[in-house]
């Protein structure tokens, strides 16, 4: 049987959804961050060497990395081919798409989270305004400089079809709904309203729930 190897608030719960909208059978084996670092345990390292999820076994088989493992799972159960276009433009936005979420915008919403934790993090309060005033000046001069022009890009984008890659869904919409749904908790997305229907698109797949409901009821090892 298919293991997904899930750490909770994590990239892995995309690859529920895709189980789910393949219709496969799976189990999930989840796993709680360290209150205090927020890392994974160690005993992820047991499945994978870097301790990383998503982590996905099939029979022999251990895949990680989500757009290794959402191609992997096309290719080999999505039998009717609904998931990935098959050729054209639409192909190519696919493929460009499934390694834009992490290539390009998810390092920026990552430093986007740590920037926002080194505000909030306990420390002596005559280092608070120094630490306030670096986050603030990097955030202004060189994180959003860079985050803004990849989001304009993505609405110019879902303004002029459904899907990131045409009007029917794809694995490169699973794999690109992570960092936007992280997106839109860390930043004000009102300015970008076809990727607020994106996100509420997303959340309104029957499929997408049902995932949801057992990443919250999957109890830890």
């Amino acid at each position: 049987m298919i293991g997904l190897h899930h750490l909770e608030k994590s990239r892995s719960q995309r690859i529920l959804w895709l189980l789910e909208e393949l219709g496969l059978e799976y189990q999930v084996i989840s796993y709680k961050r360290d209150p205090e670092t927020m890392a994974a345990p160690d005993s992820l390292t047991q499945v994978h060497v870097l301790g990383k999820a998503p982590i996905l076994t099939d029979g022999g088989l251990s895949i990680a990395e989500s757009g290794a493992i959402i191609e992997y799972l096309i290719d080999q159960y999505d039998t009717d081919g609904r998931l990935r276009p098959t050729q054209g433009q639409a192909l190519l936005d696919y493929r460009y798409w499934l390694h834009f979420a992490e290539g390009s915008l998810m390092p920026l919403l990552v430093m986007k989270l740590v920037f926002t934790k080194i505000e909030s993090s306990p420390m002596p309060f005559f280092a608070k305004p120094v630490a306030k005033s670096i986050s603030h000046k990097t955030q202004k001069a060189f994180l959003m400089p860079r985050l803004v022009p990849q989001l304009e890009f993505i609405e110019r984008t879902l303004e002029t079809r459904t899907w990131f890659a045409g009007e029917t869904i794809s694995g490169a919409d699973i794999q690109m709904s992570f960092p936007l749904i992280a997106a839109s908790d860390r930043l004000d997305l009102s300015t970008y309203p076809h990727i607020e229907r994106f996100i509420k698109q997303v959340e309104a797949m029957p499929h997408y729930q049902k995932a949801m409901k057992k990443v919250a009821n999957s109890a830890p090892v």
